[in-house]
């Protein structure tokens, strides 16, 4: 692809995320690396390690007119203004997720970006994880039939990692650290709004912030969905359990492994065998038998889409529409929203969104 410039892009925040960035932005074209601010010394010296700039001040980062576009990737509780002020000296702003704490700081962002003609954007990066792609495709091929039901989970033993996403402050917590993730995912997969939301939130660590969550999300098509992150789990659950009317399919973890098994249309039904189960016998609980079922891998997908910095660059030159809309980010902090209050108040909570 041949691009009319080449934007220069300045990283805010050069730690584990920032400076990941490098490596996404050195696949892209049309987008380079100019330079980054941190106010952490070391953080700074990596990047001059790296060879790139490191900006004194985030002053002198919007005062740089060769700067194009600024990367926030901060701890959360500084997006907002980072973002506005960079957005008002002319700059194209990214922010790394969750974008903000709540929805309504998202729109005076929104409200900035309009206001300066400058492009806003969220790097929900997760939107093209494989096996997010690999569910998306089995719902809308219909391999499983229709999905009324699926379980999305990211579990693990190492605690909340220990550094500001353990305070309160600065936005930290499961929740806002991977449940936007999965909860961004969620709503991709169905065009049906919101019907109800229940949510309990973790504190087992003693943290000021929640160390996991559990959601069960009602659409108003009938799809329910749990959504889970957990932070003490050394037996993990599948990645994703998803049930349609037609089959079942499962990916167990981040190495794609795992299976669909549907109906055998060709064949009528044929009863299960009663199992012995515990101290008496079941046929209801028995596994269906062998003949009146399929058993087939899950087929990685093939994403043919234009990854992020690809699509931000074709956003600036005017070829393309952002790969994540700012009002599709606003209703996953509606929703997260929405969790908070129903883990608060140990209530359903019946609202559209």
């Amino acid at each position: 692809m041949t691009n009319e410039k080449t934007y220069n892009l300045v990283i805010v925040g050069f730690g584990g995320m920032g400076s990941y960035h490098v490596q996404l932005i050195d696949q892209a074209e049309g987008i380079v690396v100019r330079g980054a601010y941190d106010p952490i010394p070391y953080r700074a010296e990596l990047a001059s390690s790296r060879g790139i700039r490191a900006y004194e001040s985030f002053e002198a980062v919007l005062e740089d007119d060769e700067v194009d576009a600024v990367l926030i990737a901060t701890p959360n509780d500084v997006h907002k203004e980072l973002s506005i002020a960079a957005l008002r000296a002319g700059k194209h702003v990214i922010c790394e997720k969750p974008v903000t704490v709540n929805g309504a700081d998202l729109l005076e962002i929104v409200q900035a970006a309009e206001e300066a003609d400058r492009v806003f954007t969220v790097h929900q990066n997760r939107r093209w994880d494989e096996d997010f792609l690999m569910i998306k495709d089995l719902m809308a091929q219909k391999k499983i039939g229709e999905v009324f039901h699926l379980e999305s989970r990211v579990q693990g033993a190492n605690g909340i990692p220990g550094d500001w996403r353990q305070l309160q402050a600065y936005g930290g917590g499961m929740l806002l650290d991977w449940g936007v993730h999965l909860l961004d995912q969620l709503l991709l997969l169905t065009d049906s709004k919101i019907e109800s939301v229940y949510a309990d939130l973790s504190y087992i660590l003693g943290t000021e912030v929640d160390d996991g969550f559990t959601s069960i999300i009602k659409f108003k098509d009938g799809l329910t969905a749990v959504i889970e992150v957990g932070t003490t789990n050394y037996v993990k659950l599948p990645r994703w359990y998803v049930k349609g009317t037609e089959g079942t399919a499962v990916i167990r973890d981040w190495d794609l492994g795992g299976e669909i098994v549907t109906r055998n249309l060709e064949v009528e039904h044929v009863e299960p065998k009663p199992i012995q189960a515990g101290k008496g016998l079941t046929k209801t609980m028995a596994p269906p038998s062998e003949e009146s079922t399929i058993r087939r891998p899950f087929e990685k997908f093939e994403d043919l889409s234009d990854g992020f910095y690809t699509n931000f660059v074709a956003t600036l030159n005017g070829a393309s529409k952002q790969a994540v809309p700012n009002d599709q980010v606003h209703r996953v902090l509606t929703l997260i929203e929405t969790i908070f209050e129903a883990a608060e108040s140990r209530s359903l909570i019946v609202r559209e969104i």
